[in-house]
């Protein structure tokens, strides 16, 4: 686990050792146990490592192949052991243990085929000297960021917004993007970023900068393959095969040379990933597997009862934290910061002092429960879907049976509930009572109807709902605050819910095993019977690591009205003073929302065209 940069000079002149070395240093955070360089007539690499894999100095970036590659990588590839021993037999020959000299020996084996080998998730630029191109590469669901951008007759790359912003003469807020965040609460949903100019590699993409002409293409290398045959599969069958894969899934990640700890909320993935990982960790180390746990100060949203019971259950160090809402207040810049685009909501504070924790405790590896609900349909805007897919399958009688039953054993469901979630939740209205945006920004974006769009066309199918959650409207955010959060405290996290073969598991499962008798990831919850407590499984109530927003939210009520009213980009976009007459009338989530803007556009100092 990385950080890597990349400046291309398109005029064919060097590259100053001063520039690459400055964007590199940017992300230390992300790899503070080396750096290194790689320098040719018109371009250069950086990386900062991290060390995980094979600590010794064999594991050093950029790393050279065959005197004809080199490479800078972010991520790991869990499977390299099997693919070692693949291309062992192959003749290949290897110097390290580390899966990035795998990676250089499959591409000279496989070409651009190599990633469809790979499980895990990655970021990397390869320069092949014979064929003079740069071949970059994102994992399949976008776990590990890659940024580009083109300016000044240069193409420039990198794991953070930070390093490319450094040659841009001013940052300047992308409108579209900026007012699908305030309406919709939409982020990450395509390739642009809050920053114009700025884009992302879309996940499941290679894209293959050719050095002769500088033209660059972005190629898609991966689609989810859902398997008609485990549709089939009975429930026990199901069961089953989910419950192999999800512990593959989960080993493969406790693959490490440095200390591995998990995330534990207490909610039904969280304790899964730690208890599977656990009862494997504690064979084969002489150490306890350690878990981080934080606490919520208020009752509603507190979970540290089941995370206690799952940690006594599975023989696990629990180690709780518990920030307080000066703790907040004083950590608010500094976690705008390291996101680099405003979030939706404040959990992402959660996360971050949670990754906080396990770095104080050592833990340079951490597991989290990412994904679960995405690939288990563990949302209830999921269900009226979910009985659509019943209903055309099954018959109008099973779909009945499956809402009455979903009021039986979920805590939320009422029909007034059902309603919501399929008239409210899927088309967001557009919130004219709190936001006037100017007509001429209105008519110009048509994002926000766009995505709505295509919510609404997936609606009828669970499968397209399920691949535009993980693509677009929910996954890519949530993976972008962790990989923020965790890398900015020198920690990898992995994710097992989205090893690929899992996910598309998950995904192939008949939608009446995922949700069954009413009860949401049916298949997960008899998947860990045995593994971890009757009560933690059978819960009804679906938290997570929620914070405790009244407390937080009245330390920082006076400074949030204030930055709000001094904000120079929602003067520009909205009626300050219509604003500020509604703004303590307003739902704590878009008055956050708002605050962000105004907090974010200070730190990187952003202008509106």
């Amino acid at each position: 686990m990385c950080g890597i940069s990349g400046i291309i000079c398109k005029k064919n002149s060097n590259i100053q050792p001063n520039v690459i070395k400055l964007i590199n240093d940017l992300i230390i955070h992300r790899g503070p146990d080396d750096e290194g360089f790689y320098f040719k007539k018109n371009f250069a690499f950086g990386h900062r490592r991290l060390s995980i894999l094979d600590l010794s100095s064999n594991g050093h970036q950029p790393m050279h192949y065959k005197d004809r590659y080199t490479i800078v990588y972010n991520g790991e590839v869990y499977n390299y052991i099997d693919l070692k021993s693949e291309l062992t037999e192959d003749g290949y020959i290897f110097n390290s243990e580390t899966d990035t000299e795998v990676i250089l020996a499959s591409y000279d084996k496989w070409g651009e085929e190599c990633v469809n080998k790979f499980n895990g998730m990655w970021s990397f630029a390869i320069y092949d000297k014979t064929k003079n191109i740069i071949f970059c590469s994102r994992d399949r669901f976008g776990i590990k960021p890659f940024y580009y951008t083109e300016i000044n007759e240069k193409f420039i790359f990198g794991s953070e917004i930070k390093q490319l912003l450094e040659f841009h003469p001013k940052n300047i807020v992308n409108k579209s993007i900026l007012i699908d965040y305030l309406v919709t609460r939409f982020e990450d949903y395509n390739n642009d970023t809050f920053f114009e100019g700025i884009k992302r590699l879309p996940q499941s993409h290679n894209l293959i900068y050719d050095l002769n002409n500088h033209s660059h293409e972005i190629k898609q290398y991966y689609q989810i393959s859902f398997n008609d045959e485990i549709e089939k599969y009975t429930l026990d069958e199901s069961v089953k095969k989910y419950k192999a894969e999800l512990e593959r899934a989960v080993e493969y990640r406790l693959r490490s040379d440095v200390k591995v700890g998990t995330c534990l909320s207490g909610g039904l993935d969280s304790s899964s990933v730690a208890s599977i990982a656990a009862k494997k960790y504690n064979q084969e180390s002489e150490k306890r597997f350690t878990a981080i746990h934080i606490k919520s100060s208020e009752k509603s949203t507190d979970e540290s009862y089941y995370a206690n019971i799952v940690a006594k259950n599975a023989d696990i160090n629990l180690v709780v934290t518990e920030p307080t809402p000066i703790e907040l207040k004083n950590s608010i810049n500094e976690v705008i910061y390291t996101q680099e685009e405003p979030f939706a909501y404040m959990d992402v504070f959660m996360q971050y002092f949670v990754m906080k924790k396990a770095k104080e405790e050592g833990c340079t590896v951490m597991l989290d429960g990412q994904g679960g609900d995405e690939t288990l349909l563990g949302y209830g805007k999921y269900y009226p879907s979910m009985y659509y897919s019943i209903f055309k399958k099954e018959g109008l009688l099973l779909a009945c049976k499956s809402i009455f039953n979903s009021r039986k054993n979920n805590s939320k469901m009422k029909i007034s509930w059902i309603l919501k979630y399929t008239f409210g939740s899927f088309f967001p209205s557009i919130r004219k009572k709190y936001l006037k945006f100017k007509t001429n920004f209105m008519k110009k974006n048509n994002n926000t109807f766009s995505i709505l769009n295509k919510i609404g066309k997936s609606y009828f199918n669970i499968r397209d709902l399920q691949t535009l959650e993980i693509y677009s409207t929910n996954l890519p955010l949530l993976l972008r605050y962790e990989d923020k959060n965790s890398m900015r405290h020198s920690i990898e996290t992995r994710l097992p819910f989205i090893d690929y073969k899992t996910l598309e598991t998950a995904l192939s499962i008949n939608s009446k095993h995922k949700v069954h008798d009413g009860w949401s990831k049916f298949i997960l919850r008899k998947s860990v019977i045995g593994v971890i407590p009757e009560e933690a499984i059978w819960r009804k109530n679906k938290l997570g690591f929620n914070p405790p927003e009244s407390s937080w939210f009245n330390e920082i009520s006076n400074d949030m009205e204030i930055a709000v009213s001094n904000s120079p980009i929602l003067g520009e976009i909205c009626n300050i003073k219509k604003l500020m007459n509604k703004y303590n009338k307003m739902h704590n989530h878009l008055r956050w929302r708002l605050y962000n803007i105004a907090i974010w556009e200070k730190i990187y100092d952003v202008k509106i065209s």
